[in-house]
Formats: C-alpha cells, structure tokens, sequence
C-alpha cells in the first residue's frame, strides 16, 4: 500500500511541476534524481500529505472553510454541545482560548450574536472557574465550563470552553463573528484552559500535530486545515522557521527591506503569525520610515494613505526570515475601499513584536507545526 501511495505522490508531483518523466540512469535512485533538480523536497512533502490524510489510523484530517469579512476578519464555523449550537467564530494564532457568547450576556453585544444555553447541552459541565481576556482591541468576562466541540468531522470531547457575561465596549458588536477559538500555545491561555488544539493532540484526533491555513486573497476559497498540509494551496517549498518562544508563534526576522536596503528591524526583530490581525504592525519608529518610503501619509483617523494611481510605481517591502525573502508588493500591503487606498501597515508604541496579519498570511501558506515547534512558510496561490 505505501508504494501505491509514492507512487501516486510522484504522478501528482510530476503533473504538477508540468514534468512528464524523470529519467532515472542506471544505480540512480528516485530519491537522487529528484534531489537533482531540486524537487525533492516537495516531493517529500507531498508523499507525507498524502500518507497522513489517507492512511493515520490515529486521527483525522479536518478542513474548515473560513468566510471572508472586508479582507479583515476571516471566520469559520464550530459547534458546541449536544444536541449541537452552532457557533462563528475567528480562528486566531494569537490567543489561545475558545469562548463564545452565552444566555447570561444580556448586553447588545451579546443580543447581536448566537449565545450558548448550557440548559441545552446534555454534556456541558460547569467549571466553576472564571474566565477574563484582554485583546489587543476588546475584551470579555465569564466562566468556564467543559462540553463537546466540533469542528468539521473532529468532535473534541470534555473540551473548555468559556461562556461569557460580560463584552465591555463595542468592538464586538458590529463583528461579523460570535467568538473566538484560539490556537496559540498553551501557555498562553487562562488558567484551567485548554486550547482546543492541544485538546485534540491529547485524544490522537487528528492525523498530525499541525494546523495549516491559506487565506484567499479575493475573499473565496480560504481554509483551515487541521491534521495536514495541504500542497494545493501553495507553489514552490515550504520554508520551516523555529519558534523562538512558546507563547504566540513567534520567531526572528533578520530585517527589513526596500530595493535592498534595510530600513527597519535593522540587526533582527521577534515577529509572531497572528491570523487574528487583519494588518501588519510593527514598533511605530519603523513602521513610520516603511511609511515614508512607501510614499503614505497620516490621516485625521491615525491611518495612512496612499495614492491609488501609485501602486505601480510603489516599492516591494522584502521581510527576511531565516535566511530568505518575503516580498510583499504594493498590492498585497495596500487595500482599497471606494476609491481609496490604504496601507497595511500600522505603527504600535507599546510593543517591540511585530504582527504578521493578515496582510502577509494572503500572500504565504502558513503551517503551524506543533510536533517540531516550527513555523512553514511557501508562496501562496
């Protein structure tokens, strides 16, 4: 059966690369020839992905499409309790807590969005643990309490999950999603929480201790996968970038540049993928001088612009991780919304991590690899 499935891998990665045939001469292996022209790599990657979505007897391969709100919110669809509630929810690296919306809100914020009915579920059990969080914009107050979370074909049972009471402000009022489900580390997350990941690497449900996830830049096609890697979704290799401290997924970035020249993270940076921010910030003095040299300017509402009839001529900003570039063109870090066009990149005086958003995780396949710790990163489709 596993030379069936190389086999298979080989076609797929020989129809994919356009190649017919790889002569093999006498004593040289596939594994050699393929290392030749620099295919091997993929080829690897590609046999690995299908073993593990075809064959795991320990878990499953899950593939959640995520929706698409004005290129700054990506969200996707779970489901608590028993008989199951249905849930919208952001998928977010940069936390690591699930909670939702419950009964006992009775704010607007709440009224706007599905809440959870404990009654209703045959399997919820109170924590009696309470539950507080601060994003960077937003925060909210609950409890905790344990109940079956599906998402996709995984049913991940005795899963925490935070319920909450209380949504001060308004910035989840007018959200598109009902809550938020994080897949950052867990050392990151509240005290008696469990990330749902983790949850589910615990139970062997799903087929490897990775998640992947491709946002499409017109708003359709976006997924999470949960279990795999997915080589549909990018073209060339994937690129593997240690973590460098287990909270957020967060590594080092070498600098930054335009036409060559490094004009901010100048000597390395610590930089986290963070699915939860639609933008790129960054420690505001170099935020400012990629501003500058992007020819953007301060707006009354703290954003900057730029002029749309530039783009062509505007310059490719290069983050350099572990040793290779990642162009970000004009149109990647620039959105446009009735004749105007902004930047995507947005100065923090509180911070020294840079936020990869989304605005970078349109343009590079994003794998988080638990196993090895380890961020992979390929050019998107």
């Amino acid at each position: 059966m596993r030379c069936l499935v190389v086999l298979l891998a080989a076609l797929a990665l020989s129809q994919a690369s356009g190649i017919t045939r790889i002569p093999l001469h006498k004593g040289k292996t596939l594994r050699k020839a393929l290392k030749e022209r620099g295919l091997l790599e993929d080829f690897l990657q590609r046999q690995q992905y299908a073993v593990s979505s075809k064959y795991s007897s320990l878990g499953k391969v899950a593939r959640e499409p995520l929706t698409s709100y004005l290129d700054s919110q990506y969200f996707g669809k779970i489901y608590i309790g028993t008989p199951p509630q249905e849930f919208t929810v952001v998928f977010d690296t940069g936390s690591s807590d699930l909670w939702v919306p419950s009964i006992y809100c009775k704010s607007n914020v709440c009224k706007n969005h599905h809440r959870f009915d404990p009654r209703k579920s045959s399997t919820f059990r109170n924590l009696g643990k309470p539950l507080s969080i601060h994003y960077g914009t937003g925060s909210m107050e609950g409890f905790l309490g344990y109940d079956t979370v599906t998402v996709s074909n995984i049913v991940d049972p005795n899963q925490t999950v935070g319920l909450s009471t209380e949504q001060p402000g308004e910035v989840f009022t007018y959200s598109e999603f009902d809550g938020i489900l994080g897949l950052a580390y867990p050392s990151l997350a509240s005290e008696y929480s469990v990330p749902v990941f983790d949850n589910m690497m615990d139970r062997h449900l799903v087929a490897r201790d990775l998640f992947s996830v491709y946002m499409d830049r017109n708003g359709q096609g976006s997924m999470l996968t949960l279990g795999a890697i997915d080589p549909s979704y990018y073209t060339g290799s994937l690129h593997w970038v240690p973590v460098t401290l287990q909270q957020y997924w967060q590594f080092t970035v070498d600098s930054v540049t335009i036409n060559g020249v490094a004009v901010a993270c100048v000597g390395g940076c610590q930089a986290i993928l963070d699915t939860g921010t639609s933008v790129l910030f960054g420690p505001s003095s170099d935020i400012l001088k990629i501003q500058m040299a992007i020819g953007a300017t301060e707006n009354r509402y703290g954003e900057f612009d730029v002029n749309c009839g530039n783009l062509r001529s505007m310059p490719t900003v290069v983050f350099e991780i572990n040793g290779r570039d990642y162009p970000l063109s004009p149109s990647a870090y620039t959105s446009k919304d009735q004749g105007f066009c902004t930047s995507g990149f947005q100065g923090d005086n509180n911070s020294e991590l840079w936020i990869l958003g989304d605005v970078f995780i349109r343009e590079y396949y994003s794998v988080f690899d638990r196993a090895n710790n380890r961020v992979g990163l390929a050019k998107a489709i």
